[in-house]
This record gives C-alpha cells, sequence and structure tokens, in this order.
C-alpha cells in the first residue's frame, strides 16, 4: 500500500465547529434582559435633574422616610442575622424528622404576594394574643410594624443564604476542635462562625437591601403615613399618589443609588470568599 493510498483510507478527522454562532445566539437572547433594565435606569435618569434630587432631599417628609429607612433596614438586618445564622447552621448541620417540612415553612415568605404577607401580619395581630401585645408594645400602624413587616419577608432570604455558606464550610474544623476538647458550641464559635464571616456580612447586606425596597407588607400592614410610618419604598407611592412624577422618580434614583451599592458589595464579599475556596489546599 502506498503513502497516497494510507492515506486515502484513513479516518477522517472531525471538523471542530465554531462556538461563535452559539454563544452570540444566546447573548442575543439574554440582552434583551440586560437592555430593558439599562433602559429603564436611562429612562429614569434622563426624566429627572440633579435639581429634581436635590428639591425631593430637602422635603421633610422625604428626610423622615429617608432616616425611618435607614434604622428599620439596619434593624431588620440585624434580626434576620440573629435568626438567620442559627436556622441556616441547624438545616445545613443536622438531619432530624420535620426537616422538609421546617424548609418549606421557611420558603413561604419567598414565594407568597407581599401583600399576602401583609394581610397575613394584619390579621395576626387582631387575634387575642396579638390585641394583647397591643395594649403594651403598639405595633400596628406604628414604626415596629415596618420592622416586622420588612423581616418577615427579609429573613427568609437570610436564613437560606447562611444555609449555602455552613454547607460550604467543611465540618471537619470543628470535628478536630471536638477532639480538641471543644464542646459543640465553643467549636461553633470558635471554628465555623469566623470561617462564615463573609457569609454573614454577604446575609446581612442582602437583608438589608431587600428590607429597603419591601413595599407590599408595609402599606397593608403599616400604612402609608406621613411623618410616621413612610420610607423610601411607601414615599414613591405616595409621591406618585399627588402627581410629584419628579420627585417620585427622585426618590426612585435614591433607592436605586443604594440598590447599587449593597450588589457591588454582595459581589465584592461574593469573589473574594470564592478566591479563598479556590486557594484552599
Amino acid at each position: 500500500m502506498t503513502p497516497s493510498t494510507a492515506q486515502a483510507h484513513a479516518p477522517r478527522r472531525p471538523r471542530i465547529r465554531s462556538d461563535a454562532p452559539f454563544l452570540i445566539g444566546l447573548s442575543l437572547l439574554g440582552g434583551v434582559y440586560v437592555v430593558l433594565i439599562v433602559a429603564m435606569l436611562v429612562a429614569d435618569l434622563a426624566y429627572t435633574s440633579p435639581g429634581h434630587l436635590v428639591e425631593a432631599l430637602r422635603s421633610p417628609n422625604i428626610q423622615y422616610a429617608i432616616r425611618l429607612s435607614l434604622l428599620s433596614c439596619s434593624l431588620t438586618a440585624l434580626l434576620c442575622l440573629w435568626v438567620g445564622v442559627p436556622l441556616g447552621y441547624l438545616l445545613s448541620r443536622c438531619q432530624f424528622r420535620g426537616k422538609g417540612l421546617l424548609e418549606a415553612i421557611l420558603d413561604i415568605p419567598i414565594v407568597l404576594p407581599p401583600l399576602v404577607i401583609g394581610l397575613s401580619l394584619l390579621i395576626l395581630f387582631q387575634t387575642a394574643p396579638g390585641r394583647w401585645l397591643e395594649r403594651w408594645v403598639p405595633v400596628t400602624y406604628a414604626v415596629p410594624s415596618v420592622i416586622l413587616a420588612q423581616f418577615a419577608v427579609a429573613c427568609a432570604f437570610a436564613v437560606q443564604t447562611m444555609r449555602v455558606t455552613f454547607d460550604q464550610i467543611s465540618p471537619r474544623g470543628e470535628q478536630v476542635a471536638r477532639t480538641l476538647g471543644c464542646t459543640r458550641h465553643q467549636a461553633f464559635w470558635r471554628v465555623t462562625l469566623p470561617e462564615a464571616r463573609r457569609g454573614i456580612l454577604t446575609a446581612g447586606t442582602l437583608s438589608w437591601a431587600r428590607a429597603l425596597g419591601e413595599f407590599g407588607p408595609i402599606l397593608v400592614f403599616s400604612g402609608a403615613t406621613r411623618m410616621k410610618t413612610e420610607v423610601l419604598s411607601t414615599s414613591v407611592f405616595l409621591e406618585l399618589s399627588v402627581g410629584a412624577l419628579e420627585a417620585a422618580v427622585a426618590v426612585s434614583l435614591l433607592m436605586i443609588i443604594a440598590a447599587v451599592v449593597v450588589l457591588l458589595v454582595v459581589r465584592w464579599f461574593g469573589s473574594g470568599a470564592s478566591f479563598h475556596q479556590g486557594q484552599a489546599p
């Protein structure tokens, strides 16, 4: 057999086709949503002006809404961490009867319409225990109701974030600490919790951002009373209700700026956590 004949009978290598058409198709399909988000942001920026933003910031009502939003969101984030860290740890480390039911219950605030959560809170405080509590601490249509409405939704996100965080932390460190004489809670405080610090910061930041954007439960459970239960999300609603579209857009821009800052913080801590995990031996 001559070399030319051998080359003719040799199996042909499959041609490697370019991935460009596939990737371009995916980019075009996904780009529609990206363009929509960018278009909305550009429209907000084009509609308002720095003067409208300054005028909105000078309004006593909006100043009060900013203060209450900062206070309520910060308290809500702390409460979410107070509950989210232990619940996330239990769901990640422990196996017990009824765990699936507990996970389903914790996911309810995520899938329920926000108005339903607000209505459920309102009904809860119409029951005998709720009315008894109202005798000592006014909750409904007061500042505590704002924090409770934010907490009812945002805490679910904190729990899920902390569960994923503890899932990514090997239990080996706790086991070694216990063989060296630590109790379970000492191993948790000294070994696991410090390793989860990035996840804790991410959970707190996400809870803060979710609380800032909460509207439905606050509107139903707290109302939208000026200088009392008004937060930034209800400020947009109140400004729209009186036809002050420029002020509503200005307040919306404030919330967008806060959301961008929160997302940058989350991306920063998230990328840092991924980097350190990738460098781990």
